[in-house]
């Protein structure tokens, strides 16, 4: 199957996911094929697809506010590297390259061999996560020391002794054997996204588009408690967008740099103690004042501290609630941490990915990325039902949902998967990214990929570090 016919496939499963008619596909135009890097899962067409979705969610809202319908067009090549846009972040100062002083630290994360035969997986990005795994194993900080105690471990039992200390491992499975897990069954069952009424609440027109810089989602209010990349870049694809979207990160959790900076374009960032009475409150007062209430916490952490779904559409009659998780709301595994990379291991993609018989991860974060624009297609989607016939809404995706349909994509051709090149051209890479001051330096990034003929995607401000602003909202335009 082409590689236009299947990216404009999946663009209609997305908006079917969303309730919307499969014929408004045809209102975008996807350029390009799968494989763009060499791996077999459709990253590339899988990721335009979600990107085109946001494109044609925004430029309905655009129409919604009395702008003119414009076109939305999307390459499969820039969406491919989107999937992984971390990876060309670049911060110069004084004409130096600094990007090591924002890199990811030393860690013992890796795809490690059991007693019993088995692969597993141990994700260590995060200093807390790294402390319970080593505790686990007994063994230092050291690669070699973790590899030999994993050895004397069997697989599974491994996998559960470390989730149940806090931190994240998981046993690298086949697609068959993922497809009869309970938690693979009961990802299978969920749809691939969800948007929900969850309240009453009167139609909420936007107001007209502010002269001078106007974007489809100008005016409105994003609060962004998430943090790596998918919950990220939902904010930061609204941002995109035109929305006023605040960051709030935790005190006591880490927040790496390099992250921080890929996914805060157009984002101000402040941070807040929910263990306070005085954080909490604050978040509070800005909720009631918010638009979209975007979270990636773990399932019912957030909502034990007071912000559940139910009490902010109580508070805020209205509000779009956006939740990401791993695993998906249903299924034994529903509460446990997860990334990315946990779920392409014990998913299937790892171990389908493999090399000489050893799994590796794909070249790519787009289970990340992916789901962190189906859940800003989703939040555009909600914003369209607010301001037509009013209502709370939720939206819910998670990594294994957004891993579940890619696998339904299909591979990309064999042989065209071992032909593909490593990366981009230079010259593809020089048109792809952009060059944006910002606090911490110069930062070489990928420019927004949809392209909209009415209303250009762009961020209106640099990524910033975490608490580098004021917990508070910005005036409304006049």
């Amino acid at each position: 199957m082409g590689g236009e016919v299947t990216a404009a496939r999946a663009l209609e499963q997305i908006l079917a996911a969303a309730g919307l008619p499969a014929a408004d596909a045809a209102r975008a135009t996807l350029r390009g094929a799968d494989p763009v890097f060499p791996l077999a899962p459709r990253a590339g067409e899988g990721g335009a697809a979600a990107i085109a979705a946001c494109g044609l969610a925004a430029a309905a809202l655009w129409e919604t506010r009395g702008g003119r319908r414009q076109s939305v067009t999307v390459d499969v090549r820039r969406a491919a590297a989107a999937m992984r846009s971390h990876q060309y972040l670049r911060v110069e100062r004084d004409g130096a390259d600094v990007s090591d002083e924002v890199a990811r630290g030393p860690d013992v994360t890796g795809i490690y061999p059991a007693r019993d035969g088995r692969w597993i997986y141990l994700h260590c990005t995060f200093p807390h996560h790294q402390h319970h795994t080593l505790g686990v194993l007994d063994a230092p900080a050291d690669r070699a020391a973790v590899a030999a105690a994993v050895a004397r471990r069997d697989g599974e039992p491994l996998e559960e002794a470390v989730v149940a200390a806090g931190a994240c491992a998981g046993v690298v499975r086949s697609a068959a054997e993922w497809a009869a897990h309970a938690q693979g069954r009961a990802v299978a069952a969920l749809p691939l996204l969800e948007v929900a009424r969850i309240g009453d609440a009167p139609a909420e027109p936007l107001p007209p588009p502010p002269a001078g810089d106007p974007g489809p989602l100008s005016a409105v209010r994003v609060l962004d408690l998430t943090r790596v990349l998918a919950g990220p870049t939902c904010a930061r694809t609204l941002a995109e967008h035109g929305a006023d979207v605040l960051r709030i990160g935790a005190t006591g959790l880490p927040s790496p740099l390099y992250q921080t900076l890929d996914t805060g374009h157009g984002k101000r960032s402040a941070a807040l103690d929910l263990a306070t009475a005085g954080g909490a409150q604050t978040l509070l007062a800005l909720s009631r004042e918010a638009d979209v209430f975007s979270q990636s916490y773990r399932p019912g952490s957030l909502a034990a501290r007071g912000f559940s779904e139910e009490r902010l559409a109580a508070l805020r009659p209205g509000i779009v609630y956006v939740t990401l998780s791993a695993f998906g709301h249903e299924g034994p595994w529903a509460a446990r941490r997860g990334f990315d990379t946990l779920v392409q291991c014990v998913g299937g993609l790892a171990g389908e990915h493999a090399l000489d018989g050893r799994p590796r991860l794909l070249p790519v974060s787009a289970l990340d990325y992916i789901t962190g624009y189906l859940a800003a297609f989703g939040a555009m989607v909600a914003l369209r039902r607010r301001a037509r016939s009013g209502g709370s809404y939720r939206v819910r995706v998670s990594l294994a949902q957004t891993a579940h349909w890619l696998r339904g994509l299909g591979d990309a051709p064999g042989p065209a998967v071992a032909a593909a090149a490593e990366e981009l051209t230079p010259a593809e890479i020089e048109a792809a990214t952009t060059w944006t001051e910002s606090p911490v330096g110069r930062l070489r990034h990928l420019s927004p990929v949809a392209q909209l003929s009415e209303t250009p995607a762009h961020w209106r401000r640099p990524a910033v570090p975490l608490d580098h602003d004021r917990p508070e909202w910005l005036p409304r335009p006049a």
